[in-house]
């Protein structure tokens, strides 16, 4: 499949490092211009900064296929876990994926009360057992772009008694996901949904699954411009209870970047994606190479880290990550940039 995104996106360079940041759409390059030069000129309308937030909120629920009611915004993926975290009963259990992210990993790790258990991927589900409380995995990996069994993984926490904890950051945007797989999901949106850094969401059950608003300001108040004193005796009803304060510029960008996802959809983004990336593992294959097999927008070729600077002067983007070289195809991509990396790494010979 092939998505033209010509008038969308202006890249200078054969970018192929969506997994480590993603390119601002022209339209959120525009956006985020207009709201600097607005608070420079010191026509700072809070209220129409707000309705940003919201008009992000509202379209990552749409992408992500819950209601808006469930979603709650953030600026990191380690703060968002780090709430579930601090709500988690002490002596709880806790399987996470050997290697994963440290975002979702280490706020488990620093709190010692709690029992930090690691598994393979590919055994994460035959991992879990009765006495685990909470299972926390990546639907695809950032090191090597492997996709997570969750179906496998939340049928075995749910037959133990578990909670599920997914973080969504390497495939909201091209991998859709059954919001019935996870209990909590957090996804850095700076990445595929192609936001500054500095947003991220969290989606929680309707009953908010058990979680403490640790971190709980004015902005988690159910009226919000009536609670910015003192304590706030009556949170959210919705999962806005667990917001933090959002920054306003990386929203403003965020709600351009979100609405073009969600105009695309991510099922034909990721149709583009793998395709791309389908394209380069087999032309690696071709060169004598031995990318980490699968069905990913995220390729990693092990032993091959040390070509990223190499590939970086031949304006060529991609990363070094756990020895591996790492692309990743985006919508932005076409077979074009596939071929000038293939032709960029034997060049290196």
């Amino acid at each position: 499949m092939s998505i033209s995104m010509g008038a969308e996106f202006a890249p200078q360079t054969t970018y192929l490092n969506t997994a480590a940041h993603g390119v601002f759409p022209v339209r959120t390059a525009a956006a985020l211009r207009s709201a600097v030069e607005d608070m420079a000129a010191a026509r700072l309308d809070h209220y129409a900064l707000i309705e940003r937030i919201e008009e992000a909120r509202a379209s990552f629920a749409a992408v992500v296929g819950l209601p808006v009611e469930r979603v709650a915004t953030g600026s990191a993926v380690s703060v968002h876990v780090g709430m579930i975290a601090q709500s988690l009963p002490e002596g709880t259990e806790v399987l996470v994926a050997e290697g994963d992210f440290s975002s979702l990993v280490n706020p488990f790790h620093v709190r010692p009360d709690l029992t930090l258990r690691q598994a393979p991927l590919d055994g994460l589900a035959e991992a879990v057992r009765p006495g685990t409380g909470l299972v926390a995995v990546s639907a695809v990996q950032s090191a090597d772009g492997r996709v997570a069994d969750l179906v496998g993984i939340s049928a075995a926490a749910r037959a133990a008694g578990a909670r599920v904890l997914v973080d969504t950051t390497q495939s909201t945007g091209w991998l859709p996901m059954d919001p019935a797989l996870a209990d909590y999901t957090v996804c850095g949106a700076y990445k595929w949904l192609l936001c500054p850094r500095g947003t991220s969401f969290l989606t929680v059950p309707e009953d908010g699954g058990g979680l403490r608003p640790t971190h709980a300001g004015w902005f988690a108040g159910e009226n919000r411009w009536e609670t910015c004193y003192g304590p706030i005796d009556e949170l959210a009803g919705s999962a806005r209870r667990f917001d933090e304060c959002p920054p306003y510029l990386p929203f403003v960008g965020a709600a351009a970047s979100l609405g073009l996802i969600e105009e695309v959809g991510p099922a034909a983004i990721g149709e583009h994606n793998r395709e791309l990336a389908a394209r380069f593992r087999a032309g690696a294959v071709e060169a004598g190479h031995r990318p980490v097999p699968g069905d990913s927008a995220i390729v990693a070729v092990p032993g091959l880290g040390d070509a990223a600077p190499e590939l970086a002067k031949a304006g060529v983007d991609v990363s070094a990550r756990a020895g591996n070289l790492r692309a990743s195809f985006h919508l932005f991509n076409t077979a074009a940039d596939v071929d000038r990396l293939l032709a960029a790494l034997a060049g290196l010979r």
